[in-house]
């Protein structure tokens, strides 16, 4: 079967042409002020309606939102799924999920495999789980800086959610990394960027034909 993949941080129309065209399973769009993918609610939503026409979910990416953003996010985007990066814990999430109406994405920083063994407290509160790499020590980012993890770790493990791969994942290496661990789906961001948080239409599309082959 195979695999689905999410471009995230996308804030321009012709990368989300490019996502939609190449068949996204989702787009991303980043709430998160320190990231040079941010983005403004209401221009995320004037980019949104093709992907919307194409039936590909929107997920709004935030690192521990408080309850005015999330609010102003449904009133805007009207996000299908929020994606969680922080530290949220399964009872917010929860929370958050039934004050927005969305679907949940969780993301799990990885390192070891007790990292991945965290999933099951958010297994019967969100939609999907994410595992990405953990940060390197002292960056200011909670993700999309690059970086991998043992995609081995995954291989055979199975969770009552779907679950995305993420971290250091490009067109050239994605199809090792599906082999590697049997993933369902990936997610990525700085892969297909040719400068901090500038998305490339033809990485983008690279990158889903690489996913589509693999």
């Amino acid at each position: 079967m195979t695999a689905g993949a999410k471009i995230c941080g996308l804030s321009t129309p012709e990368t989300v042409k490019a996502a939609v065209d190449g068949r996204a399973a989702f787009i991303g769009f980043l709430f998160f002020d320190k990231s040079p993918r941010n983005i403004a609610p209401d221009a995320a939503a004037r980019l949104v309606p093709p992907a919307r026409a194409a039936n590909v979910p929107a997920v709004a990416v935030t690192v521990d939102p408080d309850d005015a953003l999330l609010d102003q996010l449904v009133a805007t985007l009207r996000p299908e799924f929020i994606q969680l990066h922080g530290k949220e814990t399964p009872s917010r999430a929860r929370e958050i999920g039934q004050r927005t109406g969305a679907g949940i994405i969780k993301v799990l920083h990885v390192s070891t495999p007790s990292d991945i063994d965290a999933a099951r407290a958010y297994e019967s509160v969100v939609d999907h789980l994410m595992f990405e790499a953990r940060p390197p020590e002292g960056s200011a980012l909670p993700g999309g800086v690059g970086a991998k993890f043992d995609w081995t770790m995954l291989a055979g493990r199975r969770f009552e959610r779907p679950y995305l791969l993420a971290g250091g994942l490009d067109p050239w290496n994605v199809s090792e990394a599906l082999q590697q661990s049997g993933a369902p789906l990936v997610d990525v961001s700085s892969g297909v960027e040719r400068g901090p948080g500038i998305k490339d239409p033809l990485l983008i599309s690279a990158f889903l034909e690489a996913v589509r082959r693999a």
